[in-house]
């Protein structure tokens, strides 16, 4: 493996920004890389090389003349396939949108086309985004680059295995309801869903217009923090993105310091269905952090015994809104699953579903109330359970298939139903499979999410591991 495809985005960056190497090594790099692996782990679905080159030369003649573009200068990124780039295929991991043009671009791409990024491709996702499991009938499964039988994750899940696998030094991905977290987590890196509203939606593919978020997954604490302070902020072009100040992510990483910090443990809902196995690593990865000096207190989630079924009625009626004419008029080129989740939506009387948006705010607040007033942070699993195989997994719209994937989402939904920011960490592994936890914030708190990020990273040194099957 190329010592360069090694480094983190910051360390990238940072090297471009000194002389040490060009971007046209590093992005020649990740090529590299990419031929290697890129069709055993299926996370690519466009390479865009030639371009990218071209970019790389273009940053670096900048360079040549002691000028930086911005702080991500020279560094190959690759996103999630559903964020629009003018006159570009977007799939959105679809048969529908297969020979899809747009002709607007994401604000978050322009961001970091600003910031000085370079664009190496799309990534596999699942289907319209509406999958937590990484498979995709239409372009087949992203492969764990831990252990390739398992799943990647969704539906974010080529982001996850491109950067879990040292292929690109970034990725954007959405999470409407966990589809940042869980690729994250099952790939052993870092993924940061943001407070609702945080990151502007303009130009992304939509699934939920009021639980979708955009968010960076990377390798370390300190690449997330770099990236969210690149995308985040206001845009006119969106007109729910807030206009509460960005604050200094990157700063919180330097010299994270957690003493004090108040870490609640929910004692009920979020631990309920935790195997013995997964429960025994995020005790140890909670006794870490209070080695750090934060303190761990018990803390009682309330309005939880309704809230997963209060996000789907959310979550499939807007589905179902907006691909209510394709399902009339192409129903066959769903995959099965696809088709049976969003289907449902076509049914939810109006006043379930207004009544699922008015209870939010209440929720919201008796959150804050009850359990932000004992603490700072809430820790929580990403996964109940070992990350399952591909094919244990594969139950497509098969009796019961509902409560396989709402058994996956059950520690990761919720969020997004309270417009809460969360960060999920890899733990250590189990059974060469990482295993991971969030901690869940207060809203737009980022920056004390990410201080404790980087003080468990900096305790536990997991953006060192590289997945064993893919150490080439």
């Amino acid at each position: 493996m190329s010592e360069l495809i090694r480094l983190s985005l910051v360390e990238a960056a940072q090297g471009v920004r000194n002389g040490d190497f060009s971007s046209r090594e590093l992005v020649q790099a990740a090529l590299d890389r990419i031929e290697t692996l890129g069709e055993q782990l299926n996370c690519f679905v466009d390479v865009r090389a030639e371009e990218t080159l071209r970019q790389a030369d273009a940053a670096d003649a900048v360079r040549s003349r002691r000028q930086i573009m911005g702080p991500l200068h020279g560094v190959p990124l690759a996103h999630k396939d559903m964020f629009y780039r003018a006159g570009t295929t977007c799939t959105c991991g679809s048969s529908i949108r297969r020979e899809f043009v747009p002709n607007t671009t994401a604000t978050v791409l322009e961001r970091l086309d600003e910031g000085g990024a370079l664009h190496l491709g799309a990534l596999n996702m699942s289907e319209f985004a509406f999958g937590p499991t990484g498979h995709n009938h239409h372009f087949g499964p992203a492969r764990n680059p831990w252990h390739r039988d398992h799943v990647s994750g969704g539906s974010s899940s080529g982001s996850g295995v491109a950067v879990s696998a040292r292929l690109v030094f970034g990725a954007l991905g959405s999470d409407t309801g966990g589809s940042v977290r869980l690729p994250a987590a099952a790939c052993g890196i870092v993924g940061l869903k943001p407070t609702q509203t945080r990151v502007s939606r303009f130009g992304a593919m939509g699934l939920s217009f009021s639980l979708d978020n955009i968010g960076p997954l990377t390798r370390t604490v300190a690449d997330c923090a770099r990236m969210l302070g690149v995308i985040a902020g206001h845009d006119s072009r969106d007109g729910t993105s807030s206009q509460i100040r960005v604050d200094d992510y990157e700063a919180a990483t330097a010299n994270p310091t957690i003493k004090g910090l108040r870490i609640g443990r929910p004692e009920n809902y979020y631990f309920d269905r935790v195997t013995p196995e997964v429960s025994a690593c995020l005790d140890r990865a909670l006794k870490t952090l209070e080695s750090l000096g934060a303190v761990v207190v018990p803390v009682t989630v309330p309005a939880h015994d309704q809230i997963g079924l209060l996000q789907s009625l959310i979550s499939t009626s807007e589905a179902a809104t907006l691909h209510g004419p394709w399902l009339a008029e192409r129903p066959n080129d769903y995959g099965p699953q696809v088709k049976a989740r969003i289907e449902p939506g076509l049914s939810v009387p109006a006043t379930r579903y207004l009544g699922a948006l008015q209870a939010r705010p209440g929720v919201l607040e008796r959150v804050l109330n009850e359990v932000y007033t004992q603490c700072d942070v809430m820790f929580a699993p990403v996964f109940s359970a070992p990350q399952p195989t591909i094919e244990s997994s594969d139950v497509g719209d098969s009796p019961g298939f509902h409560k396989v994937l709402a058994a996956l989402t059950h520690c990761t939904s919720p969020v997004n139903y309270m417009t809460l920011p969360a960060l999920s960490l890899p733990g250590e592994l189990l059974e060469g499979l990482p295993t991971s936890f969030q901690l869940i914030g207060k809203p737009f708190d980022e920056i004390t999410l990410l201080r404790a990020g980087a003080a468990f990273e900096q305790a536990t040194h997991f953006s060192h591991r590289i997945p064993t099957h893919t150490n080439v």
